[in-house]
C-alpha cells in the first residue's frame, strides 16, 4: 500500500484547494452579516480566490519544472494553511479578501504541480488508477464545498470554513515529506519570467474586467480600460512566448488540434459545470429563505454522481479520451439544460435531477482531461502540461461567475421591467442579485409585498434559466469542439528521451499516457 501514499497527499491537498472554490458560496450572507458589508462586495471572497488561482497557475507549474515539483507543491502547502488562519481572523472584509488571493497563490503552487506529481510516480494501468482517484476528488471536492460550508457555517461560525484548513493541510504536508519524491524536469534554464507576468495580467484584468461590467456598464471607462489592459497583455505574452527559448507556455502545441481541444474542454468545464452553483445557492438562500445546510444539500446529488462516475471510469475504463471528455461534457450540458425549467413556485429540489446528471458528467471528463492533456507533452514538462489544463479550468471558472453575474442580473432586470411597477428597475435588480431579496420584498408597501414577493421568485427563476441556459450552450460547444479536434495517439507512438538532466520517472509511451 505505500506506493499509494503519495497519491494519498496530492489528493488531500488537491482536495482543500478546491473545496474552498466554493465552500464560501452558502456563508457569504453570513460573512456579509458579521463584517458589516453588503453581499455584492464579499462576493470578491469568491471571486479573487478563482482569479489568484487561475492567472497563476500556468506560471507555477512552469516554474515547477525547473526549482522542484515536490518543493513547489510544499510551499504551496504551507502558503494556502497560513492564509487560511488570516482569512478565519479577519477583521474586516478588506483583510479578508486580501487573504483569499493570498490563499489563491499557494492553492496554485499546489494544484498546478499535482498532475506532473502524478505522472511522475505512476505509470501503465497504475496511472489510470491514480488520475481516476484524483478525478474523483476533483469532482467530489467542487461540489461537496457548499455542503461543507453550510454545515460549518451553520453550526459554528463562517469563520471555521477556514480554520478547518489547518489540521488537514498539516496532515498533507507530513504525507508529502514522507512519500512524494522529487523531481525537476528542466535544471537551470532561464524563467519565462515576462510571459508569466503578461498571462497573470491579461487573465486578471479579463476577469476583473467582466465583474465591472455586471456592476458598472460595459461602457464605464474602468471596465474599457480592463479590457483593453487585458488585450495589450495577452499581446505581449503571444510576442513574449514565440521569442523565448523556454516558454511558460509552448504556444506551437496549440498547432496540434488535440492539444487545442483539451484546452477549450478545460476552459467550458468549469464554467458549464460549476459556475452556475453560487446563484443557486444565492436563489435558494435568500429568496427561498433555506438555511446554508439545507442549500447545500440539495447540490450534494451533484458530488455523489461525479464520485461514482469517476469511480466506475476507472474500475471498467479505459475509454478513448474522445469518448470519455467529449461524452463527460455532454453530460454536463444536459444536467445544465435540465435545471433550466423554474418558475416562481419551484424549490430545490428542482435542480436535483440536473445537478445529478452534469456530476455524472463532471466525473467522466476531470481524470481523462488531465491525463490526455499530460500524455500530449514530454515528461520534463508535465508541470507545464499540469498548469495549462488547471490554468484554463479555473480561468473558465472565475470568467463564468462573472459572464453568469452579468446574465442573471440583465435578465432580472429584463422582468422587473416587463412588469412595469417598479419604479427603479435596475437598482432593485443589483440589489436583488447582491442577495437583498428579503430587504427588497421587506421595503415595499406593506398592501404588495405578497406580490412583489411572487415578482422576485420570477425574476430570480427566469434569471436562473437564462444563465443556465448559457451553461447547456457552453457545455455542448465543448464537446463538439472535442469531437472534431481530439485523436487517440497511435498505439505505437514511441518512447520520448528525456532531455539531459531530466528526471527518469514516469517515461511511457503517448499511448500509456492517455489511458
Amino acid at each position: 500500500m505505500r506506493k499509494w501514499w503519495p497519491l494519498a497527499a496530492i489528493c488531500l491537498g488537491t482536495f482543500m484547494l478546491l473545496v474552498d472554490v466554493t465552500i464560501v458560496t452558502v456563508a457569504l450572507p453570513d460573512i456579509a452579516a458579521d463584517l458589516g458589508t453588503t453581499l455584492s462586495d464579499v462576493q470578491w471572497v469568491v471571486d479573487i480566490y478563482a482569479l489568484a488561482l487561475a492567472s497563476l497557475l500556468l506560471g507555477v507549474g512552469s516554474r515547477a519544472d525547473r526549482i522542484g515539483r515536490r518543493k513547489v507543491y510544499l510551499a504551496g502547502l504551507i502558503v494556502f494553511t497560513a492564509a487560511s488562519v488570516v482569512c478565519a481572523v479577519a477583521p474586516s472584509a478588506e483583510v479578508l479578501i486580501g487573504a483569499r488571493a493570498v490563499q489563491g497563490l499557494g492553492a496554485a503552487g499546489m494544484f498546478g504541480t499535482t498532475i506532473a506529481l502524478l505522472g511522475m510516480h505512476y505509470s501503465g494501468r497504475e496511472r489510470g488508477v491514480a488520475f481516476a482517484v484524483w478525478g474523483a476528488t476533483n469532482s467530489v471536492a467542487a461540489a461537496a464545498g457548499p455542503l461543507v460550508g453550510g454545515l460549518l457555517t451553520q453550526y459554528l461560525d463562517w469563520r471555521w470554513i477556514f480554520f478547518v484548513n489547518l489540521p488537514v493541510c498539516l496532515v498533507a504536508v507530513v504525507m508529502t515529506l514522507r512519500s512524494v519524491r522529487e523531481a525537476k524536469g528542466l535544471g537551470r534554464q532561464r524563467a519565462d519570467v515576462l510571459g508569466m507576468v503578461t498571462f497573470t495580467v491579461a487573465g486578471g484584468a479579463l476577469t476583473f474586467g467582466l465583474i465591472r461590467a455586471h456592476s458598472d456598464g460595459w461602457a464605464a471607462p474602468f471596465t474599457l480600460g480592463l479590457f483593453a489592459a487585458a488585450a495589450v497583455a495577452l499581446a505581449l505574452f503571444v510576442v513574449v512566448e514565440t521569442r523565448h527559448e523556454h516558454p511558460v507556455l509552448d504556444l506551437s502545441l496549440f498547432r496540434r488540434p488535440s492539444f487545442t481541444g483539451l484546452m477549450v474542454g478545460a476552459l467550458f468545464l468549469q464554467g458549464a459545470a460549476f459556475a452556475y452553483l453560487l446563484y443557486e445557492s444565492l436563489w435558494m438562500q435568500s429568496v427561498l429563505g433555506y438555511e446554508p445546510v439545507e442549500a447545500g444539500l440539495y447540490i450534494l446529488p451533484m458530488c455523489a454522481s461525479a464520485f461514482v462516475a469517476s469511480a466506475l471510469a476507472g474500475r471498467f475504463g479505459p475509454w478513448p479520451p474522445r469518448v470519455s471528455i467529449a461524452g463527460g461534457l455532454a453530460l454536463i450540458a444536459l444536467g445544465a439544460g435540465m435545471q433550466a425549467t423554474l418558475d416562481a413556485g419551484s424549490s430545490g429540489s428542482s435542480l436535483v435531477a440536473g445537478l445529478v446528471v452534469a456530476g455524472l458528467g463532471v466525473g467522466l471528463v476531470t481524470p481523462s482531461l488531465s491525463a490526455a492533456a499530460l500524455a500530449t507533452v514530454p515528461p520534463e514538462r508535465g508541470g507545464m502540461a499540469g498548469g495549462a489544463v488547471n490554468t484554463f479550468r479555473q480561468l473558465g471558472f472565475a470568467l463564468g461567475i462573472a459572464v453568469y453575474g452579468v446574465i442573471f442580473q440583465s435578465r432580472i432586470e429584463s422582468v422587473l421591467r416587463a412588469d412595469g411597477g417598479v419604479p427603479d428597475p435596475h437598482g432593485t435588480a443589483v440589489a436583488l442579485s447582491g442577495g437583498q431579496a428579503r430587504s427588497v420584498v421587506a421595503a415595499w408597501p406593506e398592501g404588495g409585498r405578497a406580490e412583489m414577493a411572487h415578482l422576485v421568485r420570477e425574476a430570480f427563476a427566469s434569471g436562473l434559466n437564462a444563465m443556465l441556459i448559457a451553461a447547456a450552450a457552453l457545455g455542448a460547444v465543448a464537446s463538439l469542439l472535442v469531437v472534431a479536434t481530439v485523436r487517440a495517439p497511435a498505439a505505437g507512438a514511441e518512447r520520448r528521451k528525456p532531455e539531459a538532466g531530466t528526471d527518469p520517472h514516469g517515461q511511457e509511451t503517448v499511448a500509456d499516457a492517455a489511458r
